[in-house]
């Protein structure tokens, strides 16, 4: 299962609006007692993200599903803030923020990390 953004999927996610912000979707399912661990991640993101601008909008546990599949559920969301696509990929590029980036692999069986954009309704 992906865990982490891949090089070549980072460059298609810059190259398609590196000035624009966005907002990250991450679903989270963590192994059996990864969550602290994950919460540890967090707290070394945090300083990370910040320090670029981006800003933690919501963290929440996953209840159970309404409406899913077998399987689909999810054990926590993260939504965060990036001013750019561009702060988001220098962050997750940069050394510091790569040294504690292993506690965040260590916690996850799975994850999903889907850009978003404002949409007009």
């Amino acid at each position: 299962m992906a865990i982490d953004p891949r090089g070549k999927d980072l460059k298609a996610f810059l190259q398609a609006a590196p000035d624009e912000p966005v907002v990250m979707l991450n679903l989270l399912r963590f192994v059996p007692g990864g969550r602290g661990q994950y919460e540890d991640y967090l707290r070394h993101f945090r300083v990370h993200a910040e320090s670029r601008g981006a800003q933690v909008l919501y963290y929440g546990t996953g209840d159970s599903p309404l409406v899913a599949e077998p399987g689909q559920s999810w054990d926590a969301v993260l939504l965060v803030r990036y001013p750019t696509r561009r702060s988001f990929s220098e962050m997750v590029a940069d050394p510091d923020y790569q040294a504690g980036a292993s506690l965040r692999a260590g916690a996850l069986v799975e994850a999903v990390l889907q850009p978003t954009v404002p949409a007009d309704v």
